[in-house]
């Protein structure tokens, strides 16, 4: 672990603690009973054995480079209590809006848990952290290393595989060169087209996007609705599409009924979702202790600690004259362009190029103004992580539901998506007072109805597009 005392921050740790771009994840487990003040201290302790909890971020005082620096520290420091009751969900929520937007003090290490204790003797835990220490993989890896199954805490959690396994690669080799020039051709136009995503072209101003400049200091309202994961997967079947692809689908749906509704013009207007990608090659995640040996080893491995990821623009469909008209097409579309985009490693490739240039030349601030724009200049943030199969414990105590939000991110819609238990929760982030997040939710809701019934009305033999 000395090995980390100093370590200066990541290009991209440098993007998320910038005067550009702050941001945070703020993860929410619900528990199915009380939580035990020492319980919490003893699940809590197990974070300390990762460097990046028990560091502080430091100025290189010759060079002005951000570097880590261990530090000690006091457990109790990091867990707030509030004492204002939160036994409604408007309450709660205007407190998680509340605390996304404070900042955390650099004189501690980057993290923080708020405890709230209801009256019906159940509790509720907020990990916040800041987003330098850590992706959403890393952060799943330190679930993975606090926390339980628990049912039988002997046995590991279990996920779904993180990607898919049906790749059939010696059936292209005959196509190998036109495929291979295709793929560059399609890869440069879409690297192009992004660049001047992030740069010159800026999503219209809907019922989805105020423009406001300074939108990650607004408040916000964080609501969620929940799928089940069979009916998700009724359509992923049906269809013959990616589970990814169907809760994708259902979200475009969702936003154009809602903005068709708030204005009708808008529903033709330019919309562009920004998704973020995970770039490691993996198969499953990975503990945080097996990240962190990867890290210390200095191996170039896909499992390594911190921050590795990237972002995909996807245009949101337009819709047609009537609400029911082609409600599949949504999923396909974005099957097509999921397809697509996972055989161009090239962009990403040059989109890292870009960014290592840019940090190389002009230092970490311009791309982390870059990476500002980036998000800026589209209508939504959308970020998916699968969650666990099994139920999970901290000290025996079941937690009941799970989900995740972001904060820092300059737009008025963010939406997060993670399954638990058999459950898909879809989580959004609305600019207060701008977005009606009821009927928000209500419009997922019903393009999540509309699509299932369509995909489950087609006869089977016209399933497949």
């Amino acid at each position: 672990m000395d090995d980390y005392l100093g370590e200066p921050l990541s290009p991209m740790a440098q993007c998320f603690d910038s005067s550009s771009l702050r941001t945070y994840i703020l993860a929410v487990f619900e528990f199915e009973a009380a939580f035990p003040y020492d319980s919490l201290l003893s699940t809590l302790d197990t974070l300390l054995s990762f460097p990046r909890f028990n560091s502080i971020l430091v100025r290189d005082k010759i060079n002005g480079v951000k570097r880590w620096e261990r530090v000690e520290v006091k457990l109790e420091d990091h867990i707030i209590q509030p004492t204002i009751p939160l036994d409604s969900m408007k309450c709660f929520s205007d407190y998680l809006s509340k605390i996304s937007l404070e900042h955390l003090s650099y004189s501690k290490p980057l993290w923080q848990v708020h405890v709230i204790n209801y009256s019906n003797s159940t509790t509720t835990i907020v990990f916040k952290v800041h987003h330098s220490i850590g992706d959403g993989f890393t952060f799943m890896g330190v679930i993975l290393s606090c926390l339980k199954r628990a049912h039988d805490p002997s046995l590991p959690l279990t996920f779904p595989s993180l990607k898919s396994s049906n790749n059939n690669r010696s059936s292209h080799i005959g196509r190998l060169p036109c495929s291979l020039i295709s793929t560059t051709f399609t890869g440069i136009k879409y690297f192009g087209w992004s660049l001047l995503k992030s740069t010159w072209f800026e999503d219209d101003t809907t019922p989805l996007r105020s423009g406001n400049k300074k939108v990650q200091l607004q408040p916000a309202v964080i609501s969620s609705i929940i799928f089940p994961m069979d009916r998700i997967k009724d359509i992923k079947s049906k269809l013959e599409v990616t589970v990814n692809d169907v809760i994708t689908g259902i979200i475009f749906l969702g936003i154009r009924l809602y903005m068709q509704d708030v204005d009708n013009n808008s529903r033709t207007k330019k919309c562009t979702l920004l998704t973020v990608l995970n770039t490691r090659n993996v198969q499953s995640y990975e503990t945080a202790k097996d990240m962190r040996k990867s890290s210390e080893g200095k191996e170039k491995g896909s499992t390594a600690w911190g921050n590795q990821c990237s972002f995909m623009h996807v245009s949101v469909p337009k819709l047609k004259d009537t609400k029911t008209s082609d409600p599949l097409g949504f999923v396909w579309k974005v099957h097509h362009k999921m397809k697509k985009m996972k055989k161009l490693s090239l962009v990403y490739a040059l989109l890292g190029m870009l960014m290592k240039m840019k940090h190389q030349f002009k230092g970490p601030e311009a791309v982390a103004k870059h990476m500002h724009k980036t998000m800026r200049n589209s209508s939504v943030l959308m970020s998916n992580m699968i969650g666990p199969l099994d139920q999970m414990a901290a000290a025996n105590c079941p937690i009941k539901s799970f989900y995740f939000t972001l904060s820092g991110a300059p737009q008025s819609l963010a939406i997060t998506v993670i399954s638990y238990m058999g459950m898909l929760r879809v989580t959004t982030r609305t600019e207060e007072g701008f977005i009606d997040e009821k009927k928000l939710t209500s419009y997922l809701n019903d393009a999540f109805e509309i699509i299932h019934k369509a995909a489950l009305d087609i006869p089977a033999d016209k399933a497949k597009f």
